[in-house]
């Protein structure tokens, strides 16, 4: 009986507003990643894909809210993709940053562009920090 008071007493604190809250508030400190994966449709051409990858090339120099930017197409010999095949990491210097990258019209006319040839997306974010 005192295990299943001490449990229920310990998921009443862990799960407490005031904790949920710091844990919030610590995911807008530090470096945030934004990791964007891209499947594109097999109809796609080669160069049609590579007007895709041009344009997100150009969002960091109009989103003065991107402090970095990586650009690659998947090597992995492991066949672990999925199918996907260029992955994007665009860091900003925190939350505000991405709240300010994602509803950017230069990030909106991007995925006008992108959607006639997407099959996929994924996207991970995630703080440096933790």
């Amino acid at each position: 009986m005192k295990k299943l008071i001490a449990l229920f007493a310990f998921l009443s604190i862990a799960t407490s507003p005031i904790l949920i809250a710091d844990h919030h508030e610590k995911e807008d400190q530090g470096l945030l990643r934004h990791v964007v994966m891209f499947q594109f449709k097999e109809s796609s051409s080669p160069k049609e894909i590579q007007s895709v990858v041009d344009a997100f090339h150009e969002l960091p120099s109009k989103i003065d809210s991107v402090k970095g930017y990586e650009y690659g197409i998947n090597n992995s010999p492991e066949g672990l993709d999925n199918g996907f095949t260029h992955v994007f990491l665009v860091t900003f210097e925190n939350d505000a940053g991405r709240a300010k990258y994602l509803p950017h019209p230069a990030h909106k006319a991007f995925v006008e562009i992108l959607k006639p040839h997407l099959e996929k997306v994924m996207v991970l974010d995630y703080n440096a920090n933790d």
